[in-house]
């Protein structure tokens, strides 16, 4: 692929166009998707013309342009992520059925996030900020706690002492609490976290283990405050993550712990 005057490869400038999109931002102009991927505007013209024309992308009867059909439908067919989130899914139904609230499964991605792979909402569902393919930062989150602390030790440690910025806008504790916390998550077997993302909101997650015993995944719920009644809760999560587990290694599934993301394993 030829390279652009800064270096990059086309490949590269292609995936950062992809990747100017949001949930907050779906559908962009194309001005103001060349300024979120740092691309001239002209470059970005001839990108996004071509990748319309192969249904990448498509365009709104606006003009903007947003990821196309093409491109979820070639993301789907064979991701590892959605393998995990067609074998989790009968077991978010079996916790959905008993808290009647929002049930999530989430993996840890480098950088200290948590991407959500599947949500399953209850008719009159309390507010939640998580979605489908979106991120919150692990710290924030009951999921990226039991993630944390249940995940690769040396991973862990590294975020706690490079990834996690106490002074960023939605840091609700200090290095020293936030290990506090992770201890106290590895203790209980669980972990909750209330009014953090939302303040009228509670989430509740416990790890699902891989065969070596760390945190492969995390399925969590979210409640309202003060119903989190974790002596039911937190059993019926639990049974649900041996399940997802078990049927993740039936299928031949696996986490590359460096990078976060689900992959086949190899026997």
């Amino acid at each position: 692929m030829a390279n652009s005057p800064s270096g990059e490869s086309m490949i590269e400038r292609i995936i950062r166009i992809l990747g100017a999109f949001s949930s907050e931002r779906p559908a962009l102009s194309v001005a103001a998707l060349a300024a979120r991927a740092g691309i001239p505007p002209a470059t970005t013209h001839r990108i996004v013309r071509a990748l319309t024309d192969q249904r990448m992308l498509e365009k709104d009867g606006a003009g903007r342009v947003r990821l196309g059909i093409r491109l979820w439908e070639l993301a789907s067919r064979g991701s590892s992520v959605t393998t995990l989130r067609q074998a989790a899914l009968p077991f978010l139904e079996d916790v959905q059925s008993v808290v009647r609230q929002h049930t999530q499964l989430t993996i840890l991605q480098d950088g200290g996030d948590v991407l959500f792979v599947e949500r399953l909402s209850w008719h009159g569902s309390i507010a939640n900020a998580a979605r489908v393919a979106g991120r919150l930062p692990a710290a924030i989150s009951s999921s990226g706690l039991a993630l944390l602390a249940f995940g690769d030790r040396a991973r862990t440690e590294h975020y706690l002492r490079h990834g996690y910025d106490p002074d960023a806008p939605w840091a609700r504790m200090s290095v020293a609490e936030l290990r506090r916390q992770l201890a106290h998550v590895r203790r209980e077997g669980y972990a909750l976290l209330d009014s953090h993302v939302v303040d009228t909101t509670s989430g509740v997650a416990v790890p699902v283990l891989g065969a070596d015993g760390q945190a492969v995944a995390a399925l969590g719920v979210v409640v309202p405050a003060g119903q989190e009644r974790v002596g039911t809760t937190v059993p019926v999560l639990q049974t649900s993550a041996r399940g997802i587990a078990r049927r993740a290694t039936e299928l031949g599934l696996s986490f590359n712990e460096n990078t976060g993301d689900a992959g086949r394993g190899t026997g």
